[in-house]
């Protein structure tokens, strides 16, 4: 996806230089200076584990120490602890396919699908949509799960998001969105990977649609502003009027948010399946690519409400 024209990037990232923890032990491949353009071009986050052939069988042999690896890191010069690196998302390409999976132990729902399940879906280059299931179109909004840089000490796990920034896993940061980000060693040491083709709020089976990412950034560091996690501007989202249209929504009421946020997507897996005939793991799977889990309120305890979010635009 293409906000702008995009110049030449100064340096290509490939998809062989990548680590698996956040340290500032990591050297950088390479150095940049602000105001440069960088292209990381990532696996997927299964590392190629997984390919547009695989099935569920291969999720028995998917090794979670080589998972979530992202590619960098880069050294910007001139970048300082204390000021913040300003890094602004200009294309995004996926691959002509991608992987979603529920893996066993992992996601909101982990102990409701104890048995794995992995699909592939079939990614047209430029296309607004991608067919999830028969007659039910997601759209398609690329970026990366992990940006980061070098936290102040490590080694820190590829998995959780920290003030460092890692494995965020927002959808809003698509082509057009500028996020900032604190430094915390000199050079920043930005890394990326983990390409979405797309993705709702909340991520909730554990993955999106998992794809090859080729990632075009522009990186400056900013020595007027000092921020203590990250922060970004979000470019309007692509898909608004079918994300903001009419939507089916399902509340969880309870003291405890991840309780809340369960029961509403126990809920709206029931609805999927009483109106759109889905089973509970197709379900599960379209809910993680399609459906934005949000906070709808917080502030009347005891109970705080979730809400999730399903657009009634993606069925045919």
């Amino acid at each position: 996806m293409r906000a702008m024209a995009v110049p030449t990037p100064s340096i290509h990232v490939a998809r062989d230089e990548n680590h698996l923890a956040w340290d500032p032990a990591v050297p950088p491949v390479a150095g940049v200076a602000s105001g440069d353009l960088v292209e990381f071009d990532c696996l997927d986050a299964s590392n190629g584990q997984l390919t547009s052939a695989s099935t569920t069988a291969d999720l028995a042999n998917l090794d979670f120490a080589r998972v979530d690896q992202v590619n960098g890191p880069v050294e910007v010069d001139g970048a300082e602890p204390g000021d913040t690196l300003q890094v602004d998302l200009l294309e995004f390409v996926h691959a002509d396919w991608g992987w979603t999976a529920s893996i066993p132990g992992f996601g909101l729902l982990a102990d409701e699908f104890p048995d794995g399940h992995c699909k592939i879906t079939r990614l047209t280059p430029g296309a607004e949509r991608a067919e999830f299931w028969p007659g039910i179109s997601v759209p398609l909004a690329p970026f990366c799960g992990e940006v980061g840089v070098a936290p102040e000490t490590g080694p820190r796990s590829t998995i959780p998001p920290d003030t460092h920034g890692g494995n965020m896993d927002t959808r809003h940061l698509i082509a057009g969105s500028t996020l900032y980000l604190p430094v915390f060693v000199p050079g920043a040491r930005i890394s990326m990977g983990d390409g979405h083709a797309t993705q709702g709020d909340g991520e909730v089976c554990g993955t999106a649609i998992e794809t090859p990412m080729r990632a075009t950034v522009r990186l400056t560091v900013r020595k007027d502003l000092h921020l203590a996690a990250p922060e970004f501007l979000a470019a309007p989202d692509p898909h608004a009027a079918l994300r903001n249209g009419r939507r089916h929504a399902t509340d969880g009421i309870g003291p405890d948010l991840m309780t809340a946020a369960r029961d509403a997507l126990r809920r709206m897996i029931e609805w999927l399946g009483r109106e759109h005939g889905l089973e509970p793991m197709q379900a599960y799977l379209l809910s993680s690519v399609a459906v934005d889990l949000r906070i709808s309120e917080i502030v009347d305890v005891p109970n705080f409400i979730v809400t999730a979010y399903c657009p009634l635009g993606i069925f045919d």
